[in-house]
């Protein structure tokens, strides 16, 4: 079974499906006229630069969020262990150079996000009790005209939020605390369980309260360590973004006697890493995007744009420069360990390591950052998952599915076998399929310029 699973897993996410993201990416890139570059003040001015102002001008709805809130509900999904452990992971199996293919998938990613949420606003409707109904599955049966399709996403994102959303992260956040603190999961699992209890049960505006105060200072703290850490070393960083950009085209050096990372590893760790932590394609934040009070789906697709850009060039960058600057990441070790059919250092040590080298307690900072981001993704995930249980099965499928998740948080955080985490990342990839056959026909309807 584990093995089929896994085969299941490489196929989902073979070369086939990678060019498929790029392709979506590339042709808003294109069809925007590159948007996402040409608009760059447009943006920034829409989403950051109106945060103190639009928010107090809003006109509050009682079953609504803030631009703000929804944004850090999407961002607290996408912020996880990808930007840590994912990172690290595609250093150690493609070289520095798959950080250059993360940036194109984030550059061609950003206008993906950008038409999800478009139509995620533009086909979301009200139910009888006012509240917002949006996400993938509503735009491919309102739009798209195809419930069967809607169905598929659904079932896959309802899979992928138990496994990837909620076991996988709880069990990164649990094993770290004991490697750091000696904390045991069942402890930790207990008090994240209670933790995710209290924000569930008060639906997206607890959640959206849990995020908005939680998001800013995990990736304020942790963006905070490591810039203590690029400062140190900052005479080595102009080094680390050469060795980025000459090894993303370079086809089979030689390191230490060993045939070092080739251009098709780079790209192919690169992209794969850069969508599994920014998300673009997947569909999922769109649920938190549509329940906002905006009514531009302009606007909010500017959101979007800046979710894949804090996520991934300034977060996912942050930790590459890290783990290069400051000597741990050693290339001939883990070639050597691939190429010998070792065990690789784990991701998540080799960046707390790094951080060991400035910081007093660097290990036990970047544990509790892990755990931090393992928490916000636990959050951002439930209400996904949810939107889609009550979709499949109306007020007392979402509550089941509340049920679910909440008591799934302890067992998750005590055992994550491989096979939890290869079905889920095979969950990730089979949800994204028909995401983008969605926006494949409905990308004529986008609009960009207001």
């Amino acid at each position: 079974m584990q093995e089929w699973i896994h085969g299941l897993q490489r196929f989902v996410w073979g070369p086939g499906m990678l060019v498929f993201f790029l392709a979506a990416g590339l042709r808003f890139t294109w069809q925007s006229r590159f948007f996402q570059i040409r608009r760059l003040r447009l943006w920034l001015k829409t989403t950051l630069g109106s945060l103190k102002t639009k928010e107090k001008s809003e006109e509050k709805e009682e079953h609504t969020i803030s631009q703000f809130q929804s944004f850090c509900t999407a961002l607290a999904a996408t912020l996880g262990t990808g930007n840590i452990t994912g990172v690290a992971t595609a250093l150690m199996f493609g070289g520095p150079g798959a950080i250059f293919w993360l940036w194109v998938s984030a550059f061609l990613g950003m206008m993906t996000s950008y038409a999800e949420n478009f139509l995620g606003i533009k086909y979301r409707y009200r139910d009888q009790e006012g509240r917002w109904k949006g996400g993938a599955m509503v735009y491919m049966e309102r739009g798209l005209k195809c419930r069967p399709l809607a169905l598929v996403f659904a079932f896959c994102c309802l899979g992928a939020s138990f496994g990837m959303g909620n076991m996988v992260q709880g069990n990164s956040m649990a094993q770290g605390l004991w490697n750091t603190f000696h904390i045991k999961p069942f402890a930790s699992g207990s008090i994240c369980m209670i933790l995710v209890a209290v924000a569930l049960t008060g639906g997206i505006k607890r959640i959206a309260a849990f995020t908005e105060k939680l998001v800013p200072v995990m990736a304020g703290a942790y963006l905070c360590g490591t810039l203590a850490v690029l400062f140190v070393f900052r005479q080595q960083i102009p080094a680390a973004f050469s060795l980025i950009f000459r090894e993303a085209f370079c086809l089979r050096p030689v390191v230490g006697g060993f045939a070092g990372y080739g251009m098709g590893q780079a790209i192919r760790m690169g992209i794969a890493r850069g969508i599994f932590s920014n998300e673009a394609g997947l569909g999922s934040s769109v649920m938190a995007h549509a329940n906002t009070r905006v009514q531009s789906p302009q606007v909010q697709g500017m959101w979007g744009i800046l979710e894949i850009f804090i996520d991934s060039i300034v977060v996912c960058t942050m930790t590459a420069l890290v783990l290069l600057v400051s000597g741990v990441y050693e290339p001939q070790k883990y070639l050597m360990q691939l190429q010998t059919g070792q065990a690789v250092t784990d991701g998540t040590t080799l960046t707390g390591m790094a951080f060991d080298t400035v910081l007093p307690w660097g290990r036990e900072f970047l544990a509790v950052a892990v755990a931090l981001f393992a928490f916000a993704t636990i959050l951002g995930w439930a209400y996904f998952g949810e939107q889609t249980a009550e979709y499949l099965g109306r007020k007392k499928g979402a509550a089941l599915y509340r049920l679910a998740y909440i008591l799934l948080t302890l067992p998750g955080c005590m055992l994550a076998p491989q096979m939890i985490w290869d079905l889920s990342d095979a969950l990730n990839g089979m949800m994204a399929i028909p995401n983008l056959l969605a926006l494949f026909f409905l990308g004529k309807e986008i609009q960009y310029d207001r």
